[in-house]
């Protein structure tokens, strides 16, 4: 009987002989093959310069998955999101420009951070604590997304963030821009994860009693940017109630999606009723509205990030197999069905886009949240000096 020998090795020299020349036959002594998975990069580049000479970067993102976002300064926009479909061929989903002079002279907000108020306020006026502010009255008789040089019309600074996969995008707007009161900082850092996950946080403070609403205003098309149509998409809105607004996309209350052409609270073909002549459908040329987002998901759905989120939407393109969910601590989720979109913008690919050509999901509070302020149902948009402001809302992207 072999004694044990040291490290605990008690094979002896003929039977270590045996069991190499059997590793040997079975192939068990060839090297394991090379990892699909490529580290994950950070780069930066020059993507143009403004009239004045100042450059804008892009920096663009991939995680070991071969994921791919890319951000740029103006706007803070994201430019492309490429992703693969079910049979592993990468895609870009998000609309955007391949130069950064159609961003300043022709973009619809894509991929932007929307402010300082993103969506609409009511004939561009508000008041708070007692004093009136009048705003820029840049969408018919209303305020839309800050105003005529908005949040996406600004260079923000960008710096990749050491410790994560990730950059972040640092904006000042001085008090008085765009009629807003008070001197705001933001931040907007976007980190993308190994589970294919894009997480956008955006921050701010003022040194005066403001209001704010921020959001990411991605334009996606699963099939891949430059295809025809969303409307074959498959989309859930897990909120029962949505805002209801009027002409002018301005809210006239809050009402039950049960028995509407607005009810996505199963799997629904966006293209299935969207041309209803439900009078919310007529008067804004198609889904441009907000869904409640229900708290209280099941947990499986709910992603573990520094703070509680819901799930806000899930849609599917059943061509490509590819789904993105949305998570988000925001009240509301704004589902607009590019109804604006006419053909005349041609975009990364060499594409046009026509109408319905891609979708925007915006995580944010209520529109015109500033003329309702106290009323029951709608959280305030009210940002006070000492406090911060947070969104934090995560895309999450998967094929099958």
């Amino acid at each position: 009987m072999n004694k044990l020998k040291s490290g605990g090795e008690f094979l002896t020299e003929k039977s270590k002989v045996a069991y190499q020349s059997g590793k040997d036959a079975l192939g068990l002594n060839e090297e394991p093959p090379p990892t699909t998975s490529k580290p994950m990069t950070i780069s930066k580049r020059v993507f143009g310069k403004l009239a004045d000479g100042s450059k804008v970067h892009e920096f663009r993102l991939i995680n070991e998955q071969g994921m791919e976002v890319s951000i740029i300064e103006y706007g803070a926009a994201i430019r492309d999101i490429i992703v693969p479909d079910r049979d592993g061929k990468k895609g870009n989903v998000s609309l955007g420009f391949n130069n950064l002079q159609d961003y300043v002279e022709k973009s619809p907000y894509f991929g932007c951070i929307a402010g300082r108020y993103a969506n609409r306020i009511a004939q561009g006026k508000f008041s708070l604590d007692g004093q009136e502010y009048q705003l820029a009255t840049n969408n018919g008789p209303n305020h839309l997304h800050g105003g005529d040089r908005g949040f996406d019309k600004k260079v923000w600074r960008g710096l990749v963030l050491p410790d994560s996969l990730g950059v972040r995008f640092n904006l000042e707007s001085p008090d008085g821009e765009e009629g807003y009161p008070g001197l705001m900082r933001v931040q907007a850092t976007y980190e993308l994860t190994e589970n294919n996950q894009l997480k956008i946080l955006i921050e701010a403070t003022s040194d005066r009693p403001t209001v704010v609403n921020l959001t990411n205003h991605a334009y996606f098309n699963l099939s891949g940017e430059g295809s025809p149509s969303i409307l074959d998409h498959l989309l859930t809105l897990p909120g029962t109630r949505f805002v209801e607004t009027d002409s002018t996309n301005i809210p006239t209350g809050i009402s039950s999606v049960v028995g509407t052409p607005f009810d996505f609270r199963h799997p629904v073909a966006i293209g299935r009723r969207i041309e209803d002549k439900h009078p919310q459908l007529i008067a804004g040329k198609g889904y441009d509205h907000t869904w409640l987002v229900p708290s209280g998901a099941p947990s499986d759905l709910v992603p573990e990030w520094e703070k509680p989120l819901n799930l806000g939407a899930v849609v599917r393109d059943p061509v490509s197999g590819r789904s993105l969910k949305v998570y988000t601590d925001q009240p509301g989720i704004q589902f607009y069905s590019g109804n604006y979109l006419d053909d005349s913008l041609v975009g990364n690919g060499g594409n046009r886009y026509p109408l319905r050509s891609g979708l925007c999901l915006e995580p944010q509070v209520y529109p015109d949240s500033p003329n309702h302020q106290g009323e029951e149902g709608w959280q305030s948009c009210v940002l006070r000096p000492g406090e911060a402001y947070q969104h934090l809302s995560v895309y999450e992207f998967s094929a099958n």
